[in-house]
């Protein structure tokens, strides 16, 4: 992954409209891409640096992920496509490159080559790919302050064991498709006052994949994937908040007779704590002490994320004070260092005395140290009747 700014790479402001950016990618990819470039190292560079920022930047959701906590906020098993040929930013971003294949000024920029999505190595993508999955994780506020490792099982769409996702009976095989001639798209040809138009789309008769089972595998009855269940693993960094969400690629569905398989997006979702409530990386922690404990201080035991720990009360200690104790919140997902706990002083007044605590209360009460300071009474009275009333006393 790229360390450097996303805004800066496509040479756009951080509040740039979705045309700027999607206008400014498309200028760098032509400028970049390795088919026009050959054997410079450099520009493949650039090029992949690009798509990556483009990936991120236009996608609302990734795009308020990484404007919020930047480069970490991206972390959690996500990884970015490499590409090898044109085939590849056409499939991966067809919204700004005519919608799926090398179609118009760019098939007669580059020479023509359209064709359905490609892996790495060039060769063309099998069946359809896989749907996504979105799974809520409930995380306490001690796992949230820590990080965790969660094992989850998941039910899915896996590939068929008995054909190997080819949804093909073993032994038959599969002939090029007579309708697209094994090129897993159609494509049609139109002519307007501003040019030619080639609009490009997938073979309806082997669904993208370029060839046409002879005989369907009896396990699957085609579809090259099952139903069934898998458990995968989530590393959740410390710091998240309810929200965020982690994808994990590859994890998804399984595509059709060999497609890709779609991705897991984990949301995470904070349970609700016996003690704490939390603002940002601060946690709140509301304390109830006794008159005595308030008036004389003392030293208290409260709970933190840790376990527990001692906590100073200052004599004469008021309701309503807040306490901070450092570095007892959350730590920061973004940067180093943590949030604070902050406890919220509370006085407990009793609701039942006994005859003897009344009696003690109310010899307590009689203190000029005890009761509160009463307001002197002003030797001026500035109310309309006492206005009224010095006018005609004068």
């Amino acid at each position: 992954m790229s360390k450097r700014d996303y805004y800066e790479i496509l040479g756009v402001a951080k509040g740039a409209s979705a045309e700027e950016i999607k206008s400014s990618y498309r200028k760098l990819a032509m400028k970049y891409h390795p088919d026009r470039n050959q054997g410079d190292k450099e520009a493949e560079e650039k090029f992949k640096e690009a798509s990556e920022a483009y990936e991120i930047l236009s996608d609302a959701d990734k795009r308020a992920r990484y404007d919020q906590y930047g480069h970490q906020g991206m972390r959690g098993g996500q990884d970015f496509h490499q590409y090898s040929n044109i085939n590849d930013i056409f499939s991966q971003f067809g919204d700004i490159f005519g919608g799926g294949g090398a179609g118009t000024i760019f098939e007669e920029f580059f020479g023509g080559g359209g064709g359905g999505r490609r892996s790495s190595g060039g060769r063309r993508s099998a069946g359809q790919p896989g749907s996504d999955l979105k799974i809520r994780l409930p995380l306490t506020l001690e796992e949230i302050a820590s990080g965790v490792e969660k094992t989850l099982k998941i039910k899915r769409q896996r590939e068929c064991d008995v054909c190997k996702g080819t949804g093909a009976k073993a032994g038959s095989g599969s002939t090029t498709c007579p309708t697209c001639h094994g090129q897993g798209e159609i494509r049609q040809v139109s002519r307007s006052m501003f040019g030619q138009f080639v609009n490009i789309s997938a073979c309806n008769t082997c669904g993208g994949s370029g060839q046409v089972i002879k005989d369907h595998c009896e396990n699957c009855k085609g579809e090259g994937r099952v139903s069934g269940e898998t458990t995968i693993k989530v590393n959740v960094p410390a710091g998240v908040s309810e929200g965020n969400y982690i994808p994990i690629q590859g994890k998804g569905n399984a595509g059709r007779r060999g497609g890709e398989a779609g991705n897991v997006i984990v949301v995470i979702q904070e349970i609700q704590h016996q003690h704490f409530s939390r603002e940002g990386d601060d946690i709140i922690y509301d304390l109830m002490i006794s008159y005595p404990d308030a008036a004389l201080g003392g030293e208290v035991m409260v709970p933190t994320l840790g376990g527990t720990a001692a906590l100073t009360i200052q004599p004469g200690t008021q309701p309503g004070t807040v306490l901070k104790m450092g570095g007892k919140g959350i730590p920061h997902l973004n940067s180093y260092g943590k949030g604070d706990q902050l406890i919220h002083v509370n006085v407990y007044v009793p609701s039942k005395l006994s005859s003897h605590e009344k009696d003690l209360l109310k010899e307590l009460s009689k203190s000029e140290n005890i009761a509160p300071k009463k307001a002197k009474k002003s030797s001026k009275d500035g109310s309309f009747f006492g206005k009224v009333k010095g006018a005609f006393s004068n």
